[in-house]
């Protein structure tokens, strides 16, 4: 049987979703593990659920029970490698099989931020006996929503300071397809994956995209990091996540985050969703040009 973590969050929904659609094909159980009854009832049809929190380790041998593959994601938080070390070694002691882990672009490398974390995390895994697959994906096309589109349907713009960076950015969907693929261990035993998207755009191209398919002008405003930093903080985030958010982001700014290549497409078996697909089936989330002119008016 497979396990799920994190199935609330974006990454893990999305993998959830795919591993429920091959279990309803095949008949293979699978497991949805949520910290929440009120989140588990979210669950897709036919899958089973626990409750239970990497925090907590007298809660992970029950979810854990029978459980074959686990695909492991933790909130980007500082005590994610304390969280997931907790859950790597109840996996070891549950007899689990194989891991998928949801690491970071930058993780062979880049000794800050995020990526210093995730790598943690993967050396502690490949200290075990557990057959691994690692996903290190690039930045998302969610992000566009998540970051940008509130201040594009207020005010037409969205700001940071990647200059003329390139980003490879990638759908979700696409990275959920490979993690499920992967949790059958097989061929995908042992191997580490960074998973770049189709094309590699830089912040003012995503902009005229954005622009083109919501119908209304977008445009994207480069600022210093420290202007990008007070920002931040003025919008209540803590501290350390506008820190650790500008050291990431100032990895993608040295020039590493665009590249592009085959291997998604390879292990996808079919082309990766482009940012074009993705703007075009959620162009209404950064507000059309009637909407931009009613807010002016």
């Amino acid at each position: 049987m497979i396990l799920v973590t994190g199935a609330s969050g974006t990454m893990g929904k999305a993998v959830l979703n795919e591993v429920a659609k091959e279990a309803a094909k095949t008949g293979e159980n699978c497991r949805a593990m949520y910290r929440s009854d009120t989140e588990a009832a979210k669950a897709p049809a036919g899958t089973s659920t626990v409750i239970a929190d990497f925090a907590k380790k007298d809660t992970l041998p029950t979810a854990l029970q029978d459980i074959t593959s686990v695909y492991l994601v933790c909130s980007p938080i500082p005590q994610l490698v304390e969280l997931e070390w907790n859950m790597i070694d109840a996996c070891v002691a549950a007899g689990v099989k194989h891991i998928v882990l949801s690491s970071a672009m930058g993780a062979r490398e880049y000794r800050k931020s995020f990526p210093s974390w995730h790598r943690t995390v993967e050396d502690k895994l490949k200290s075990t006996k557990i057959s691994f697959t690692i996903l290190r994906p690039n930045s998302f096309h969610q992000n566009a929503l998540t970051y940008y589109a509130p201040s594009i349907r207020s005010k037409g713009t969205f700001s940071a300071s990647m200059g003329n960076a390139c980003v490879s950015f990638l759908d979700v969907r696409d990275i959920a397809v490979v993690a499920a693929k992967s949790l059958a261990g097989g061929e995908h035993s042992g191997k580490t994956y960074e998973l770049n998207g189709p094309e590699a755009l830089t912040y003012s191209e995503l902009a005229a995209k954005i622009s083109q398919h919501a119908g209304r002008p977008v445009q994207y405003v480069n600022i210093p990091a420290a202007a990008q930093r007070k920002a931040m903080l003025d919008q209540g985030m803590p501290e350390w996540q506008a820190d650790v958010l500008l050291d990431l982001q100032a990895y993608y700014v040295s020039g590493k985050g665009g590249k592009v290549d085959g291997l998604l497409e390879q292990l996808l078996g079919r082309p990766p969703i482009s940012m074009d697909q993705f703007l075009a089936e959620f162009a209404n989330a950064f507000g059309t040009r009637s909407q931009a002119d009613a807010a002016i008016a």
